[in-house]
């Protein structure tokens, strides 16, 4: 099959990423199709989302009628030179006019759209999701909105890409590890763990908000780090990503509304490069996971999702705990493959336990690897929508 592909490479253009290129692009051209990709960079258009936002709102008026007029240019040239199948995007309404869809599908290409953040961001995908043929949705109870919307869903759930993320033989180093943006619930749980005794560590984007010394440190280290620091000091993205990270989700902004978490800088570390985030998972005896999106743990609709890292961190062959919720269980035995729990009391404890448990959590570990590489790969997932879609 002749696939257009058009995608970001990275969810956060802040820092260096592949991850959707290889978890999206790499496994349909593994599974023989032909993929053409779109020739633009997306990485911008997609850190100015949301029209509510003014500011946003000017940038998408601008840079939405360009990038569909040079998305149109590169697939008739495409579907010239050799007739093209389908056109496969990560897009979110600000990406493209909902007109160039009906125009894709005049040419005779059928049009998918992956999109993994409908649990709570439904809306900026309302405008162009009615016009493709098929939606992949990984949020499950989100299904019967995008019906209502007069989209046709496709349940796809995420997975993981086993050339990617993979074992690696490395010394374990760290009793609790967790790679990810400090956000939501995330800081007190972890403030809750070290309270407890347990030895954690985080890296990534947000963590400094939470130690004085360590947000002092990222600070005087942005201008000597060329790439990363020209980015973000000189770029109006890049301030509105500094802003995000240093003010929104500061201590001082969430106080009043849960308890103030307050960590030392030596647990926390910056984000880390692809590799680097797939050995951590091999260095750690406990990889920690959170299922509660943005800030809905304080609202009285507390939004649980599925997310990537489910079924990264197994695929990558490490130990997992997530946070416990019902849609998990169609994917993993809950105690035999990864380990649930319900609260940062019921974390805590099982996390002694496990530490304590050598063997035990060796069996569950092996366990989840080979449960992924057996049901969740992103190849498997393709097939699957493929097959739905009548394109197998």
């Amino acid at each position: 099959m002749r696939i257009f592909y058009a995608s970001v490479t990275t969810p956060n253009s802040a820092f260096q990423s592949n991850l959707w290129r290889n978890n999206l692009y790499l496994p349909l051209v593994d599974l023989g199709h032909d993929v053409v990709e779109f020739q633009y960079d997306l990485r911008k258009t997609l850190q100015s989302p949301d029209p509510a936002d003014p500011i946003q709102k000017a940038f998408i008026e601008r840079n939405r009628p360009k990038l569909t007029k040079e998305l149109l240019h590169q697939i008739r040239a495409a579907h010239a030179s050799r007739p093209v199948d389908l056109f496969f995007s990560y897009f979110y309404d600000a990406c493209v006019l909902p007109e160039a869809i009906d125009e894709i599908k005049a040419m005779g290409i059928r049009t998918v759209n992956w999109y993994c953040n409908g649990s709570y961001q439904l809306h900026l995908v309302s405008e162009i999701a009615p016009h493709y043929d098929w939606c992949l949705v990984p949020e499950k109870f989100r299904l019967k909105d995008y019906v209502a919307m007069g989209a046709r869903p496709i349940y796809c759930q995420e997975a993981a890409n086993p050339n990617i993320y993979k074992p690696y033989d490395l010394a374990v180093e760290y009793d609790v590890t967790f790679v990810g943006q400090a956000y939501g619930d995330r800081p007190v749980y972890i403030n809750y763990l070290r309270e407890q005794g347990i030895d954690v560590r985080v890296w990534g984007w947000g963590w400094h908000n939470f130690s004085t010394e360590a947000k002092a440190r990222l600070w005087s280290s942005l201008p000597r780090r060329s790439l990363l620091g020209a980015r973000l000091l000189m770029s109006e993205s890049g301030r509105q990503v500094l802003w995000q990270y240093f003010h929104r989700q500061s201590p001082e902004n969430i106080r009043n509304t849960e308890p103030r978490a307050v960590l030392p800088a030596s647990i926390i570390g910056g984000a880390l490069l692809d590799l680097e985030l797939i050995q951590m998972y091999s260095r750690s005896k406990i990889n920690l996971g959170f299922s509660s999106c943005g800030d809905t743990h304080k609202t009285g609709e507390r939004i649980l999702q599925v997310r990537l890292r489910d079924f990264e961190v197994p695929m990558s062959g490490g130990f997992y705990i997530v946070e416990h919720m019902e849609e998990l269980g169609e994917f993993f035995k809950v105690g035999n493959e990864i380990v649930c729990y319900t609260d940062k009391e019921d974390l805590a404890d099982k996390i002694k336990y496990y530490l304590g448990h050598d063997a035990e959590r060796e069996r569950i570990r092996q366990a989840g690897h080979e449960r992924c590489l057996r049901d969740h790969s992103w190849h498997k997932r393709f097939q699957m929508a493929f097959r739905e879609m009548g394109l197998a």
